[in-house]
This record gives structure tokens, C-alpha cells and sequence, in this order.
């Protein structure tokens, strides 16, 4: 069988009931050195207890799933390779997902060569695939995962990490320490973790929510806030506004709720930068329509009334329905057919007319079927110049026309555009989604800022003290 190589992102049906896992490197002057590790997450994205953590200290789960095979030389030349058993047929059924993760002591991940995650058979018969992973200032890296889809596992390639090394991990996945005690000896310190995430709201009505979709949501802004330090924007904070894309083509994704899991997703974004936690959301198929704001203590209605797919018109014309007193939209009048153009404009004209000191974040979500590519790209030029990121996913691998390649685009003074797409976003992890959707936007502020199209002052931290007056900057109008 044929290894096969996997981009960052993508992800592969693992068909064998045992794998063995081997990170490899080249050795070189100063290349730190390498631990390779695996977390067991429950369906929260978190260990049960620090016993759900595998390394080289710590080396078999008390399941017997995984194993860390230990340290050894790779390739002859004084390379070095980590080893990791998992016996996927032995996973328990509460454990959905497997992290493969590594930490560099003694330098970043950017001083080690040639790192490589290679999966083959337990009984070495096959190999099944291989990433080279490329690495920057991290000292933590997740390289991949197995995770539960459908009634079999499955492997994505992720090649995301921290700078602040197991810290930083340790608060994405709920370990009680940034690094696990080793029976002897203590291990040498780390870096402190993210500071815990505080919010100076007390009355946005989160403990009126479903105790499940509470915890969900807490843990979900400790991960934001985890993503927007290590983009170096833990002080950032913006106006969040959610497209949603309700097409024809979308049916099938609304229906399994997926769009519902993408908003509750959103709604911490949100909950994390912006200073009331609300979002305003349009939706939009041959016609956009703007949505109730999304209050977080009303997100279960908010889901159930206001997800939804367009309507095709069967039989003609017909009269428009009345404005219905709970907010929904008429979906047939909004329609089937893909016109982000109309929508990026209305959108545009709300933030002129109603102005924040924060900036706005555009979180808009689509399945493609771009083709309105002169219109889209008029109006998202003539958007340079507004306090306005647009950060575009596209939901599978549809054409997305001009939202792929807007950022290769010359003419203009900023990039006020980011894009990316992934096949199946239910199955990608939170810290990566959050990190995927982080890390334009504050690169996009500094520009911004720079060409005077954003003022310079920012609302203080939220793990800083506000001013007296209940702190933080309001907007000027909207609601």
C-alpha cells in the first residue's frame, strides 16, 4: 500500500483496527529536543482526568488504547523518532478524539528539521499516511488526530501549536497542570498558562442556558481566548457579525445542524470580543435578510427559529407572507439561489450607519457556488477603506470564484479579506477552527491602524480591570 501524504487540514479514513505512530526529525546543532505525547478527549474536546494524557514519563493509558512506544534514532544520522501505539479497537467508547501532540524543549519548533508524522499498521505491513509538518516560534505542537466519524476513525492532519509551549495546551484541553507530574523527577517548569478568561458581564443571561450548551460555551471562550493570545491579541476586541449562507445547496447542512453547530460555535467569538456578546447576523440566497441579533441567553430559540434554509417557489407567484412577531424571516422571499454580492453591500451599509470605536469582524459562512465575481470583488474594494474584516469558510470544496484568490489581488492599501475552506467543518476541532478564524483579523488591525483606517485606541483587556464606569467602549447604535 501506497503512504499516502496528507496537507495540513486534510484528513484520511483509517481502516485499521491498530496503528503505530512515529514523529521524526533530523538532528542538527541546537535542535531542541522532541517529546511526542497523546491526549484522549471526551465529546467536549477534553481529557477526563490527567490519566487521559500519554508521554514518555506516563507511557500506557490504564485502557490499554495507547501506548508510548519511547525515544529512539531515526534514519541513521542521528535523526530521532517518538513512537506512539494506539489500538483504536481498544478505545473507549466515551473517547472521540485522539491528540497527537508534541512539545521542543530547548528551542521552537522552527529549529527542527524534517518533522514528520508517519501512521502505519501496528503490524508494520503498511504505511498509511504521512505529514510533514511545518513550524514556526511554537514549543507545543498538535500534529494530528484520530477522531470518531460515523461509526469509524479517521485521521486529520493539524500542524498547529503554541508558543507558550504545554501551557497553552494544558488550557485548551483542560489538564489540571501544564505538564503532568512524572513519578520522579519533577519536571522543569514551563510557562505560566493563559490567564483564566473573565468576564466583567454579569447579566447576559448564560446561566439561563441548557447546563450542556453552558459548559460547551465556556469552554469554547477559554479556546478564543487561548487563539487571540497567541496571535499576540489578547487586548483585541470587535464588533461580530455572522452571514449565514442559505442556498439550495445548503439543505443537506442545515438539516444534519451543522449550520446550528457553526452559530453556537460563532456565538463564542463573539461572547469573548465583543463587549456585549451579542452578535448581528444576516442570512442570504438570491436575496440577503437581516436576522434578530443573537443575545446569548436566548441561543437555543435564536437556533431553532432562525436557522434556516431558503424556500423554493413551487407554484408561481404568491403574496409575501406578513413580518412574523418572533423575527423570522420570509425564506421564500430570500430564495435559492447564490448572491453574496447583495448581501456584502447591506452589510457595508449597516456599519456605515452604525458606527463602533471597536472594529467589525465579518464571520461569513458559505458552501460556494460563487459566481457574481466582477460584483463581489467591486464591493470588497470599495470595502477597503471601512473598519471591516471579512473572513470568509467556505463549507466543502464547492468553487468560492474570487474569495479564494482575493488576497493575491493588488490594488490595495490593506488586506481586508481572509478565506478558507474545509471539507467537513464538524469535524474540525475548536482550538484549530478558532485558531484558523483568528489569525488574519489582527494582522488586518495592525495594517489598518497603520493606513489610518482604524483609530488607535482598543477597549482594555478582559483579563485587565475596566474603567470605573463598567469599562469598554458601546456602540454607538444598532440596537
Amino acid at each position: 500500500m501506497t503512504v499516502r501524504p496528507l496537507a495540513k487540514g486534510a484528513n484520511l479514513a483509517i481502516d485499521a483496527a491498530a496503528v503505530r505512530v512515529e514523529l521524526t526529525w533530523r538532528s542538527g546543532p541546537g535542535t531542541p529536543e522532541v517529546d511526542a505525547s497523546a491526549l484522549l478527549l471526551d465529546a467536549d474536546g477534553r481529557v477526563r482526568d490527567d490519566a487521559d494524557y500519554v508521554a514518555r514519563h506516563l507511557p500506557r493509558h490504564a485502557s490499554g488504547a495507547v501506548t508510548h512506544g519511547g525515544h529512539g534514532e531515526h534514519g541513521g544520522q542521528g535523526g530521532g523518532v517518538e513512537r506512539l501505539e494506539v489500538d483504536l479497537a481498544a478505545v473507549e467508547p466515551d473517547v472521540q478524539r485522539i491528540v497527537l501532540a508534541a512539545a521542543a524543549e530547548g528551542g521552537p519548533f522552527g529549529r527542527v528539521p524534517g518533522l514528520s508524522l508517519l501512521v502505519s499498521e501496528a503490524s508494520g505491513a503498511a504505511g498509511l499516511l504521512r505529514f510533514d509538518i511545518e513550524a514556526g516560534p511554537e514549543t507545543a505542537l498538535v500534529c494530528g488526530e484520530f477522531y470518531r466519524r460515523d461509526g469509524r476513525w479517521k485521521f486529520r492532519a493539524v500542524g498547529q501549536g503554541y508558543a507558550d509551549g504545554l501551557a497553552g495546551l494544558a488550557a485548551t484541553y483542560g489538564l489540571t497542570a501544564d505538564r503532568p507530574p512524572a513519578p520522579a523527577p519533577a519536571p522543569a517548569p514551563v510557562p505560566a498558562p493563559a490567564p483564566a478568561v473573565t468576564d466583567r458581564r454579569t447579566d447576559d443571561g448564560v446561566e439561563q442556558l441548557p447546563v450542556d450548551m453552558r459548559k460547551r460555551l465556556s469552554l469554547r471562550k477559554q479556546q478564543v481566548a487561548v487563539s487571540l493570545q497567541k496571535h499576540g491579541a489578547q487586548h483585541l476586541t470587535a464588533r461580530v457579525i455572522l452571514v449565514l449562507d442559505a442556498s439550495g445547496s445548503m439543505s443537506a447542512l442545515y438539516a444534519r445542524g451543522v449550520v446550528a453547530d457553526v452559530v453556537e460555535r460563532m456565538a463564542a467569538v463573539a461572547a469573548q470580543l465583543d463587549d456585549d456578546g451579542e452578535m448581528q447576523a444576516w442570512t442570504f440566497a438570491s436575496n440577503p435578510a437581516r436576522l434578530p441579533d443573537l443575545r446569548l441567553a436566548e441561543l437555543p430559540s435564536w437556533l431553532q427559529l432562525h436557522v434556516r434554509v431558503g424556500e423554493l417557489t413551487l407554484f408561481g407567484r404568491r403574496r409575501p407572507r406578513p413580518p412574523q412577531p418572533d423575527g423570522r424571516v420570509d425564506m421564500k422571499a430570500v430564495g435559492i439561489q447564490n448572491e453574496e454580492q447583495k448581501v456584502i453591500a447591506e452589510v457595508r451599509e449597516y456599519v456605515r450607519t452604525h458606527p463602533a470605536s471597536a472594529p467589525t469582524l465579518v464571520l461569513f459562512f458559505s458552501d460556494g457556488g460563487v459566481y457574481r465575481n466582477a460584483e463581489i470583488e467591486r464591493e470588497l474594494r470599495a470595502a477597503v477603506e471601512e473598519p471591516v474584516f471579512w473572513q470568509f469558510v467556505g463549507l466543502g470544496r464547492a468553487g468560492y470564484g474570487v474569495l479564494e484568490r482575493f488576497g493575491d489581488l493588488p490594488g490595495r492599501r490593506v488586506d481586508n479579506v481572509g478565506f478558507f475552506s474545509v471539507d467537513d467543518i464538524s469535524t474540525v476541532p475548536d482550538p484549530e477552527l478558532y485558531d484558523r478564524l483568528l489569525s488574519e483579523f489582527p494582522l488586518w488591525v495592525t495594517a489598518a491602524r497603520s493606513a489610518g483606517i482604524l483609530r488607535q485606541s482598543v477597549r482594555p483587556s478582559r483579563w485587565a480591570p475596566g474603567p470605573a464606569a463598567g469599562g469598554g467602549a458601546r456602540r454607538s447604535g444598532g440596537r
